[in-house]
Parts: C-alpha cells; sequence; structure tokens
C-alpha cells in the first residue's frame, strides 16, 4: 500500500472527488497542511530557515505548492508556524519533567534539564531551532525573530517563575543563570555532541540552585 504522506492531495481519485466534494476539500486540506508543516520542521531544523526553499519543501511533503499556499500566505508564515511549534515542544518537555516529580520543583526542573542534556548526544542535534533563527534574522521586524524573541522572552520569565518557587533569594538571577546554561547547552551541544559539556548541564544546575537558595545571613549579622 502507498505511503499516504508521499501521495498529494490533489492526485486523489476523480470519482471520490465527484462523489463527496466537501469531505475530501475537509479531510485532504489539513492532511496537506500537516505535511508542509512537518517537512518544513524538519528541513528548516536540519538545514536553516534561509537554505530551504519552497520547492524542497512541497517535494519532502508530496504536495503542491497551491497545497502549501492554502495553509500558508507565504514562507515566512510557514517558517512562523514550525518556529511555534518549536515553542510548544520545549514547553511540553519542560511540563513532563515538572509533572514526573509532582510537589518537588527542583527534582521536575532537574529531569527536564538532564533530558536536555541528553538530547544532544544525538547525531542530528542542531541545538534549538528558535536560537538558529535568531542568529539567521538578524533583521529587527522579521516574523521569525519576532517569533523566536517572544520564546526567549516567555523561557525567561518561566524560570524567573519556577526560581521563585524554588525559594530563591534573587529568583531573576537565578531564572538568568538557568538560561544562559540552558542556551550554552544548545551551542555545546552542536560543538562537541556527546561527551561534551552540556551532559554536565544538570549538575551545574543543580549548583547554582544551591547556592541561589542557600540561606543568607540574618539582617543585622556582622
Amino acid at each position: 500500500m502507498a505511503d499516504e504522506a508521499n501521495v498529494d492531495p490533489g492526485s486523489f481519485g476523480a470519482a471520490r472527488d465527484a462523489a463527496e466534494p466537501g469531505r475530501r476539500r475537509a479531510e485532504t486540506a489539513p492532511r496537506a497542511g500537516e505535511r508542509v508543516r512537518a517537512a518544513a520542521r524538519e528541513l528548516f531544523y536540519r538545514r536553516g530557515i534561509r537554505a530551504v526553499g519552497v520547492d524542497e519543501i512541497v517535494a519532502k511533503a508530496g504536495v503542491t505548492k497551491p497545497s502549501l499556499y492554502r495553509g500558508f500566505a507565504s514562507k515566512d508564515a510557514l517558517a512562523v508556524a514550525c518556529l511555534e511549534d518549536f515553542d510548544a515542544a520545549f514547553h511540553a518537555r519542560l511540563d513532563a519533567g515538572l509533572a514526573a516529580h509532582p510537589g518537588d520543583l527542583r527534582a521536575g526542573l532537574l529531569a527536564f534539564l538532564t533530558g536536555l542534556g541528553e538530547r544532544t548526544a544525538r547525531p542530528d542535534y542542531r541545538g534549538c531551532g528558535l536560537s538558529n533563527a535568531l542568529v539567521e534574522h538578524p533583521e529587527p521586524d522579521h516574523p521569525a525573530r519576532l517569533t523566536a524573541l517572544a520564546h526567549k522572552r516567555g523561557v525567561r520569565a518561566r524560570l524567573t517563575g519556577i526560581s521563585a518557587g524554588l525559594g530563591a533569594r534573587d529568583p531573576e538571577a537565578l531564572g538568568d543563570g538557568l538560561l544562559l546554561l540552558i542556551e550554552g547547552t544548545f551551542t555545546s551541544g552542536q560543538i562537541f555532541g556527546a561527551g561534551g559539556p552540556a551532559r554536565a548541564l544538570a549538575a551545574a544546575a543543580s549548583a547554582l540552585i544551591a547556592a541561589a537558595t542557600a540561606p543568607g545571613p540574618a539582617v543585622g549579622d556582622g
């Protein structure tokens, strides 16, 4: 049986189209859009947004250009959608780490960071797709840059909130320290791969958390 992921929705049988045109439009348009989005995510992550053209995306997705443009007004719009997917995936992984240790915020955060460090050992690891997009798009008003910036600001705010929940004396300082460790992991993972410094992410974060949450001197102590 043919792999449906490689079939152009426009090539489905004319008899079915004539008998159920509404059903065909309702079912194939979303499937085509998802194939385009999945293909673009993989290509953009592996090679970068600017290096990948629309022709390559539709070829990988097995759809036509009109199918792509029915779902996305432009390549930039498709890039934004993919970056939003990367954002959702990051937060889903963080949520999963926290959920694995209910009532223990520190253990949940470290579980997430352990997983992040382990992912850098994959041979296909290319860092953070959103960080990569920021490097690729220095133009301050580019949609991809604005989307990636919104993600980074959201992550920074979330880490500050987690740091407050951990009882940090200065939640913003701890949150920024954790963010620096995470961003460094994205980069070092691409440089060194398995066995590189990214494997120390969770241990470094644990030490940082311990220092940031240790009791300080009482007021008046000299």
